[in-house]
């Protein structure tokens, strides 16, 4: 790699944006080290620096990527469907923020976190319908990062 690590890591977080973004997952350690075509190694130790500067989350010690906020990569109760793809949010926050940041319409489907009870909460046109429910955040946003995997 003949370039400075901060030029590389933000040429590594708008890749994975771009890819989120399109496909509503980000994309994996081999897939960005083929697309920049550099060592595996290379891609890790930014995937590491940009979860140290809270960009990313990664799973565990394999190095991918779990959250590309708001994207989970894996799947979660909040299920978001668009007219393009379906993805997942990590939390409702998140599952109603991926259709804002796309300026799209979605469904989302989840369950009440109180009783478990099926949910769809639809976005059109940016504005949330749905039965009357509440949303709510156990935990002060200030502390999301105190344990973001759990919280």
């Amino acid at each position: 790699m003949d370039q400075k690590p901060d030029e590389f890591d933000s040429q590594i977080r708008q890749h994975i944006y771009e890819v989120t973004l399109g496909r509503g997952y980000p994309p994996t350690l081999a897939e960005t080290s083929g697309h920049f075509r550099v060592a595996v190694p290379d891609v890790k130790a930014a995937f590491e620096r940009l979860a140290a500067g809270h960009i990313i989350v990664l799973q565990g010690d394999t190095g991918e990527i779990l959250m590309a906020n708001p994207f989970s990569a894996v799947p979660t109760p909040f299920l978001v469907e668009l007219a393009e793809f379906s993805c997942y949010g990590n939390c409702i926050w998140d599952a109603l923020g991926i259709p804002a940041i796309l300026h799209k319409d979605a469904r989302i489907k989840t369950a009440c976190g109180d009783c478990g009870t099926a949910m769809e909460v639809k976005v059109v046109s940016g504005t949330v319908q749905g039965a009357v429910g509440l949303v709510h955040f156990a935990i002060p946003a200030l502390h999301w990062w105190d344990d973001i995997v759990f919280n």
